[in-house]
């Protein structure tokens, strides 16, 4: 009687636990609707939280700079689930400014989003080859406000991809000496990258649930990750350190691979 009882107990602890994973399967699988989601753009230098202007952040090679301004434009948002699936957020709507200095560019707001769980983000850094082919009328509102925030050389040259600007010193240059970074299309170099981040948590989407996915972006790999690139070397005398083309460019272009880590994600 005992081991028919206990026998009973476990059978029927064995079916309820099938029956609540079954459930638990069944409430993922039927995820319906949308939602939104935040993704913020925190911008760093080597572990520090970046305070433009004043701030000595310092370089692998001993240079020390002062950075004035960082912007960079993030294109073409892919979210992506566990099992490989994905959603593209729609091309026309997925070109922004990320600009230190305007904190209302800090998040990129995606909205009609299909409900889910995505374990990644993968994203552009600057305008992709086969948007800027679509000539200047083919660049929607976009064109316009990339003019407003001086991140087109011109129609002819092209989108700055990133900017990244300030002053430095070093050993060899002791005196406070204005540097600029621009990437974009130089030559045959496209300078384009694309970029795909996992995620230490799932971003939650749902009709009532919209996760903030908190990126951080250390600047410090622009010129001081993979490829080390000293300031000092390309300064120009009476104009500074000007790196806007030849062989830096797709070595800085590199170097931003490893720019950007997801560091939490919110579910709120």
């Amino acid at each position: 009687m005992k081991n028919t009882l206990l026998k009973s107990i476990a059978l029927m602890a064995i079916t309820l636990a099938f029956t609540s994973c079954s459930d638990d399967d069944s409430a993922v699988n039927n995820i319906t609707g949308t939602g939104s989601v935040g993704i913020e753009f925190d911008n760093s230098f080597a572990g520090n939280d970046l305070i433009l202007n004043t701030q000595p952040n310092t370089t692998s090679n001993n240079e020390v700079l002062k950075i004035s301004a960082i912007k960079y434009i993030v294109s073409n948002i892919v979210l992506i689930k566990a099992d490989g699936s994905a959603f593209t957020y729609p091309k026309g709507e997925s070109y922004f400014i990320v600009d230190e200095a305007n904190t209302n560019t800090h998040i990129l707001n995606l909205s009609n989003v299909p409900a889910g769980d995505y374990t990644k983000v993968k994203f552009g850094i600057g305008v992709d080859q086969e948007q800027f082919n679509l000539g200047a009328s083919g660049q929607g509102n976009f064109l316009a406000l990339a003019q407003a925030e001086d991140m087109l050389w011109s129609w002819s040259a092209g989108y700055k991809f990133l900017a990244f600007e300030g002053t430095f010193t070093s050993p060899a240059v002791t005196a406070a000496t204005p540097f600029m970074v621009h990437t974009g299309q130089t030559g045959t170099d496209y300078n384009y990258t694309t970029i795909t981040l996992d995620m230490p948590s799932k971003a939650l989407v749902r009709p009532t649930i919209t996760p903030i996915v908190h990126i951080v972006a250390d600047l410090s790999k622009i010129i001081d990750g993979t490829n080390k690139i000293k300031l000092s070397d390309n300064n120009m005398g009476g104009m500074g350190a000007m790196i806007m083309g030849g062989a830096n460019l797709p070595l800085i272009t590199a170097n931003l691979n490893s720019m950007f880590s997801v560091n939490h994600v919110h579910n709120d």
